[in-house]
């Protein structure tokens, strides 16, 4: 016999012992006694299965030098500033925590042109100190290359996810900051990357104004600021750049792509040494691609973006009763007290 069913029969017993039932009980007892018996059934703590959507995701920050400018707004101290990698940091650390139960999260870093898995997705809930602990350690300290290609990156991170069980969702998070530049006539392209056949997001991060990149030794320590003749400003290849990445065919469609302007994919030739964020490109990554786009805020903005329904899969979850059963012993106690009062 359940839990339930032995309270229910245990409530019938005491009732026909104590008379609650018999003709002469009066209603209030009668609601008295069904409460009881809901608060009884709530602390054994009944539930259901169902299906519901959770996100699984592979999240991917960018860990390139750019990313140390500090000019990203603090999303846990409104109007202080903060470098780019560790306010994303700082919003996904709390983000964790506001995802569902469920959720499952993995990490990756991105530096030149490849993505790296650090961490297949985990449960949220079960994993957080994992999760977190992990999270804290993914800075530029990591990074194995000077170089910053965006769009072969997320192509890189996109092979990733898609070859994990599921397989997820893809979260990149990056300034959008090409380097060396791209040169908008022979932009990489990936044939088979085939948009809305995989669902993600490009969470942008960094302020509007340009600003210097400091320089850091292989162990982090600060070397100063890059200075303009020690960062190509231009694109090395008039013909584009290499096939670095397999599979990747080069661009050939100026009235399309903005022709050899490098500013039509946010460069800024003579002042390559400066970043800010590179939103516009971003957002047409993320047209090109499929993915949706945020701008990082706050740590509450990130999590509902990260739980959207488009980035989840259906996962069994446990729904508890017993908030339920507690809203019904309440009513009935409240209708006790309220029916006395009525009829006086």
């Amino acid at each position: 016999m359940s839990p339930l069913a032995w309270l229910a029969t245990r409530a019938r017993r005491v009732a026909a012992a104590t008379g609650l039932w018999r003709g002469a009980a009066t209603a209030g007892d009668a609601l008295l006694l069904g409460a009881a018996v809901l608060l009884a059934a709530a602390l054994a703590d009944p539930g259901l299965t169902l299906m519901r959507p959770r996100p699984a995701l592979v999240v991917t920050l960018d860990i390139t030098q750019s990313m140390a400018v500090a000019d990203a707004d603090d999303p846990l101290a409104p109007g202080a500033l903060r470098p780019r990698g560790e306010a994303a940091r700082r919003a996904l650390h709390q983000a964790l925590a506001l995802l569902p139960c469920g959720s499952q999260v993995g990490w990756a870093v991105f530096t030149e042109y490849r993505s790296f898995l650090l961490l297949a997705p985990l449960e949220v809930c079960a994993h957080l100190a994992e999760l977190r602990g992990t999270l804290a350690a993914m800075d530029n300290r990591m990074a194995w290359a000077g170089n910053s290609e965006v769009a072969k990156g997320l192509h890189s991170a996109w092979e990733i996810a898609g070859k994990l069980p599921g397989p997820p969702s893809l979260v990149f998070v990056t300034d959008g900051h090409e380097a060396p530049p791209l040169n908008p006539r022979h932009r990489p392209r990936f044939d088979n990357d085939k948009p809305g056949e995989r669902t993600g997001l490009l969470v942008g991060v960094g302020g509007n104004k340009p600003q210097p990149i400091p320089k850091s030794d292989p162990r982090g320590r600060p070397l100063g600021e890059w200075a303009a003749d020690e960062v190509l400003q231009t694109d090395p290849r008039s013909r584009g750049r290499g096939a670095s990445v397999g599979q990747e065919t080069m661009a050939e469609d100026p009235a399309e792509r903005g022709g050899n302007d490098p500013r039509a994919l946010g460069a800024t030739p003579g002042s390559e040494h400066l970043s800010a964020l590179r939103e516009g490109y971003l957002q047409r990554l993320a047209d090109e691609q499929g993915l949706g786009y945020l701008r990082l805020g706050g740590a509450a903005e990130l999590a509902r973006a990260l739980a959207a329904p488009s980035l989840g899969r259906p996962v069994a979850v446990r729904v508890s009763l017993a908030p339920a059963l507690l809203v019904l012993a309440g009513l009935l106690l409240l209708a006790r007290h309220v029916r006395p009062a009525a009829r006086r």
